[in-house]
């Protein structure tokens, strides 16, 4: 029997999650409800915080919410919620049931939803368990929310605990992340790519550098990028222009002031293989922490889709792709693992992505569906 889905995780369209690909996917034979954002911290006074409260509450008393960035579904139905972003209150929880609560039965009945399962990203949502008229929990774990940045840790911590406790499926992204829960119900279900996507010849961007050999990252700019260790690269290696796409969440002025270290800003998703197909090599370098030892990062699968080289700092989720790529740990053999990229070859492209060939979201959700519809 087919199940319809209730989902809560981040702002759809914003670049796309492990969830929303999969959701994507799940959405071509299934009414879908997705929840944006309802948050894992207590707002501060800042200006970030303030215009995207801002821009939420905008975007929940509009007739008709601005559309997303993206394509949507028609399957997929988008509410944004007004919610109290205060994990562990209890005040805020009963709130936050009651309204947002009867908004997803509201919207779940007009778009008539058959069994519909709750799909939860976000641990938070354990306080909305029983008020959506769902028949059916899973738990999908993408992170490790103990040490991920941004995150209230402790409140959100217990949430999972309860959340964790209550799920019929628990999907986990890495093998780390499946240990600590149950294992009679914990799935370890790796990311997907777009392989097609990553793959498909793409025209070199504009603003990619010609003038020597490139080295790139895309993805968040945050804590867990080893800046000490690039910078050090990017002294090594002056003829190298070091290019890195997304959205600063951390300070860099450190790298900001290499001149062979260049900053583009986020693109679209649809836009990365025009980087990532014509740089020299991929880069992971992150620091070692108990995030970066969890997680199971997206741009993985696609770097290999892409067939480029790729030299990254050692962590668990790499293990299933050794053999494609170059790791190392301090800066003189990174370096040199750049460098020997130059004499990469179109058979080890080809090599790495046939690695990924299975890999593909559509497989991933293949697996999902099997286990939702079977709940």
């Amino acid at each position: 029997m087919t199940r319809d889905l209730i989902v809560f995780g981040e702002d759809w369209g914003r670049h796309p999650s492990s969830t929303q690909h999969l959701v994507r996917h799940l959405a071509e034979d299934r009414q879908v409800i997705w929840v944006n954002s309802i948050g894992m911290r207590r707002p501060r006074l800042s200006r970030a915080d303030i215009g995207r409260a801002v821009n939420k509450l905008g975007n929940a008393i509009k007739r008709k919410p601005k559309a997303p960035p993206v394509s949507t579904p028609e399957t997929i139905s988008i509410i944004n919620p007004v919610s109290i972003p205060l994990p562990g209150n209890r005040a805020a929880a009963a709130i936050n049931r009651r309204v947002l609560g009867r908004k997803i039965r509201d919207t779940a009945e007009a778009r008539g939803l058959r069994n519909p399962v709750l799909w939860t990203s976000l641990p938070t949502a354990i306080d909305l368990v029983g008020a959506c008229g769902e028949s059916g929990l899973v738990y999908y774990c993408g992170d490790d929310f103990g040490a991920l940045a941004g995150v209230d840790h402790k409140p959100v911590m217990a949430c999972e605990k309860r959340l964790a406790a209550a799920a019929d499926t628990i999907f986990a992204a890495s093998e780390p992340l499946a240990a600590l829960f149950d294992d009679t119900k914990t799935i370890h279900l790796p990311h997907g790519a777009h392989v097609d996507l990553f793959a498909r010849p793409a025209g070199r961007a504009s603003d990619l550098p010609c003038d020597g050999p490139v080295a790139g990252f895309y993805g968040s700019l945050s804590e867990w990028l080893d800046q000490d260790l690039v910078a050090a690269c990017a002294s090594r290696l002056p003829g190298w222009h070091f290019v890195f796409i997304g959205d600063e969440r951390t300070n860099l002025d450190r790298l900001k002031s290499l001149s062979n270290v260049r900053f583009l800003g986020p693109r679209e998703h649809g836009e990365l293989p025009s980087y990532v197909q014509h740089w020299d090599v991929s880069l992971l370098p992150f620091v070692d922490n108990a995030q970066i030892r969890a997680c199971n990062p997206l741009k993985l699968r696609e770097y290999l889709a892409a067939g480029r080289p790729i030299v990254a700092t050692p962590f668990p989720a790499l293990q299933a792709y050794a053999n494609h790529i170059e790791q190392a740990s301090k800066a003189e053999t990174f370096a040199d693992a750049i460098e020997a990229s130059l004499a990469d070859t179109p058979d080890n492209r080809r090599r790495r992505h046939e690695a990924v060939l299975a890999d593909s979201w559509q497989s991933r959700a293949d697996e999902v569906r099997a286990r939702i519809d079977a709940l």
